[in-house]
């Protein structure tokens, strides 16, 4: 007779910005996604893509389901301590109250850092590890942008990574931590965990070369016995964790020595390549500059990703400085995503489509941020509780607004978010097609949707909204030699 696995699961994931001037509460948790035990949507989130996996394996009556809470936090400040022990203990007490269990899945995001907690996931499956003992898989999943800590590994039998940043594999990560778990559980493997510390902070889109060829190599080593698994660990650098920094994840089959082994050789061979990960990148004068020279040669619009000024990171999404600028160069059709300012959507709502009104908005956290933008804008389109899509996963924008002013149409949304997908333009009646020049606020998650539509990407990178030099934040936790910091950690 087939040996059932009882297996429960559940999700708490947010991405701390330790230098973020904003918190994080259980409000936020509880505004972003929030979803009780067995109330999981039918679509993934982000972290949660896990759920609707095991619901298909649970109707095959492949495993026992036992459905957990899943929560998310849009990326901010530090959790207040409370928010923390209480997300920790409803957790933990619903793994008591499941009674014996075969299998524990997480969907975590691995860069979570509470006021009273430096390192909430190993802590959390710490504690999971006391209850459900030596003999419980424990498998998780985590974004490459986190901390990996020894804890976590001492805790956990496997551990899966987004390999792709843009993070468009979230799905098949899930589906490879819980296939590696049931086999795990069945005896059919015994997974041992490598971790190489590559000792460096920087950006690693996968969306481009080098890093590209360097993911497209560890899948194909990941078809080879007796590997199961290889996942990179980019690092956070907006995180003050003593674990910051990449590391190389490598699971083979009882072969720790030979994981070991790959996991120093993938390290070293990503360590060398480190000063051209990062895409190139430009001022907010040169990134307009070099746009408004490229529009005039291309039929398709120029984009110019503003990277830093990315809620995906921690920090508002409000900054109007490329918009000034461009508003000084007296640039036209140009189409913004987004702005986050509730108030000024209220406004617009309140004041209704096809309205004129004086509105001040943008820049209102952060002295860095560019400053307020007050201007008579024309109310284009006003909507309630829009999402733009992310793969197959929903991202809450709120309700939302477009505005026109000066040939420039700008989205503002009340509900914190990067810019994933053109629906962001689209549902609020922008065609981006039409635009010379698109600017969006995001660092590498947009890629996949916009690069069919624009004929040029530019990096635009403005100091002082995000911690984006690791040589200049003021780390206290981190005690590890990293590069760039320091020139050569491994010498």
């Amino acid at each position: 007779m087939k040996n059932i696995p009882k297996v429960y699961c559940a999700s708490i994931a947010t991405e701390t910005n330790t230098f973020s001037p904003l918190k994080t509460n259980m409000k936020n948790f509880k505004e972003a996604f929030f979803a009780k035990p067995n109330h999981h949507p039918s679509t993934p989130t982000l972290c949660s893509a896990l759920f609707p996996l095991l619901r298909k394996k649970n109707r095959k009556n492949e495993i026992k389901l036992i459905e957990g809470t899943a929560t998310w936090a849009e990326p901010g400040g530090l959790i207040d301590s409370k928010t923390w022990n209480d997300l920790k203990k409803l957790i933990l007490k619903e793994i008591k109250n499941a009674g014996k269990l075969d299998i524990v899945l997480l969907g975590l995001h691995g860069a979570m850092i509470a006021k009273n907690c430096v390192d909430c996931e190993g802590d959390l499956v710490k504690n999971i590890r006391k209850i459900v003992g030596p003999n419980v898989v424990i498998g998780a999943t985590f974004d490459p942008h986190s901390h990996l800590s020894k804890k976590f590994i001492t805790n956990t039998n496997i551990l899966t990574v987004f390999k792709e940043f843009p993070h468009t594999d979230f799905v098949e990560t899930a589906k490879n931590c819980i296939n590696l778990s049931i086999k795990t559980f069945n005896k059919n493997i015994k997974p041992k965990i490598s971790v190489f510390d590559v000792k460096m902070m920087t950006i690693l889109p996968t969306s481009k070369e080098p890093m590209r060829s360097f993911v497209d190599k560890i899948k194909l080593l990941e078809n080879k016995s007796p590997i199961l698994s290889i996942s990179v660990i980019h690092g956070f650098m907006a995180g003050d964790s003593p674990d910051l920094g990449a590391k190389l994840v490598v699971i083979t089959d009882s072969k720790k020595k030979y994981g070991d082994k790959i996991s120093y050789e993938l390290g070293m061979s990503l360590f060398n390549k480190r000063k051209n990960l990062a895409p190139k990148s430009f001022s907010a004068t040169n990134s307009l500059k070099e746009a408004k020279k490229l529009s005039k040669k291309n039929k398709k619009p120029i984009l110019i990703a503003d990277i830093w000024d990315n809620p995906g990171g921690g920090v508002p999404g409000d900054s109007t400085t490329l918009i000034k600028k461009a508003i000084s160069m007296k640039l036209k059709n140009i189409a913004l995503g987004s702005i986050w300012d509730p108030l000024a959507v209220k406004l617009c709502h309140k004041a209704g489509e096809n309205k004129e009104i004086n509105l001040n908005f943008g820049s209102k956290i952060m002295k860095e941020s560019g400053g307020a933008i007050h201007k008579k804008v024309f109310v284009k389109k006003i909507k309630k509780n829009v999402y733009q899509k992310f793969g197959s996963s929903l991202v809450p924008m709120g309700d939302s607004a477009c505005i026109i002013f000066d040939g420039i149409e700008v989205v503002l949304n009340s509900n914190r978010c990067q810019t994933f997908s053109t629906d962001l333009f689209s549902k609020l009646g922008i065609n981006i097609s039409k635009k010379n020049i698109i600017i969006v606020k995001s660092t590498n998650h947009f890629y996949k949707s916009f690069k069919p539509h624009v004929s040029e990407i530019i990096y635009a990178s403005i100091d002082g909204i995000y911690p984006n030099n690791p040589k200049k934040n003021k780390y206290i936790k981190l005690k590890r030699k990293i590069w760039p910091i320091v020139s050569n950690p491994h010498q």
